[in-house]
């Protein structure tokens, strides 16, 4: 067997690691990783003619020559090589998670620390047991900082992404309605979360909160945490802010101790507000002027439909899409409510892992959309139509009957929000609006 000091001379020769034979580079380090159902030590040979200089590998059937290097688990094999490269590097590392704005946080933190450091950003999504020791292999020597996004359907995953990553810095989000089954309930996820303190008090790590946010203060009471940053709208606070617009792109005043200033940016939807403050209070707690943090929120470009405005040739959509619990859809109606426009209308996508909660909190947002200034409300999936001959609005079971609705009944001069579970794959219905 390869010891994880072997294995990462080779990776010092070539360092690009690869888990999908469709994406070999020449030269890299194939791991072949298992799944429900799938099996990729089957491509071990595969991987070496396309290029791979080595395939790791777990089954010794399928070591058909000597770059086959045998391991007794591929993906601890993975885990242990981040762990031992992270520990090659001497810098900041950024870990973040929380329920909602995640992405778009580490994005936002990003843009702003650009402006004067040499960054590494969690690339899309990539946050989950495997998605983060390939974030941390991907973290070269030039590196001065980096924002490591974690993320966790159940408790004890933030513990052991933590073990991964090894931040020096955290912050959480917030805490919210999202993957309740896995968690088993809010207070799963709260607990889920707040791994992430317990290991920056561990270490002794800085964290940065949101001083508004109840749950965080108390998570981090119960942490012990003595190493805090505060954000909020309140005196008292490192970054004190205020949402001075909305409607439709956000535009923020703040304050640090030396300087009062403000920030219009292309981001919509007022719930970004508390990511926009975290992004400001990271760059002043890493030595950044003003001038440069609003330099790196002004030019920020939404992407990957979250909060992001898209003009159509007859409306202008909300896509936020990318995906949806209870917290984000409810903060996604109330902003719709608050934003100018003549017509409004929401299409709402099922919420996806919600458990025993599923019913009660489709009903609520049901509830929520019928209270909200809208003038359509369209349903989509089997959570929501459960609740057709109840209430009113449009109910459809797919997204592929909701398009055959709108191309039979165009929408047009509205402001649309679209937004559902990622599994809804609502962008198909992008090009009817």
């Amino acid at each position: 067997m390869i010891t994880t000091e072997e294995l990462y001379k080779h990776y010092l020769k070539n360092p690009v690691i690869s888990t999908d034979t469709r994406n070999i580079s020449e030269g890299c380090i194939f791991f072949a990783l298992k799944g429900d159902n799938f099996n990729a030590n089957e491509f071990a040979e595969q991987a070496i003619e396309k290029g791979a200089s080595f395939v790791v590998i777990d089954e010794d059937n399928f070591a058909v020559s000597s770059k086959c290097l045998v391991v007794n688990d591929v993906l601890s094999t993975l885990q242990d090589l981040a762990r031992h490269h992270r520990k090659q590097l001497n810098i900041p590392v950024i870990g973040l998670t929380g329920s909602n704005g995640k992405t778009t946080s580490k994005e936002l933190i990003n843009a702003v620390l650009a402006e004067r450091y040499k960054t590494f950003a969690t690339f899309g999504n990539l946050n989950n047991h495997i998605g983060v020791p390939l974030s941390i292999l991907s973290i070269t020597d030039d590196a001065e900082i980096a924002i490591i996004e974690m993320g966790a359907n159940h408790q004890k995953e933030i513990e052991l992404l933590c073990t991964i990553a090894q931040p020096t810095h955290g912050i959480i989000t917030n805490v919210g309605m999202a993957h309740l089954d896995g968690f088993g309930g809010f207070e799963g996820v709260k607990k889920g979360k707040a791994e992430l303190y317990s290991y920056l008090k561990k270490i002794n790590g800085y964290t940065f909160i949101n001083r508004n946010n109840d749950f965080l203060l108390e998570m981090s009471a119960a942490a012990g945490l003595t190493k805090l940053i505060y954000y909020g709208t309140e005196n008292g606070n490192t970054i004190k802010g205020s949402l001075k617009s909305s409607d439709p792109f956000i535009e923020v005043d703040w304050t640090n101790h030396d300087d009062s200033t403000s920030v219009k940016t292309n981001l919509t939807g007022s719930y970004n507000f508390e990511n926009i403050l975290a992004a400001i209070c990271i760059g002043d707690f890493f030595d950044m002027e003003a001038e440069e943090i609003n330099r790196g929120l002004a030019n920020y470009q939404p992407k990957n439909n979250r909060s992001q405005l898209t003009k159509t040739e007859r409306n202008t959509v909300i896509c936020d899409f990318y995906n949806a619990n209870p917290s984000s859809m409810s903060a996604a109606l109330t902003n719709i409510s608050t934003l100018t426009a003549d017509k409004k209308i929401a299409i709402l996508g099922d919420m996806f892992e919600l458990g025993p909660e599923s019913e009660t909190q489709h009903q609520l947002i049901a509830e929520q959309a019928f209270n909200s200034d809208l003038d359509e409300i369209i349903f989509i999936g089997k959570y929501f139509y459960a609740f057709k001959k109840s209430s009113k609005g449009t109910f459809f079971e797919t997204p592929a009957e909701a398009a055959n609705y709108l191309k039979a009944n165009k929408i047009t001069d509205a402001l649309v929000l679209l937004k559902g579970s990622r599994g809804m794959k609502l962008e198909s219905l992008l090009e009817y609006l």
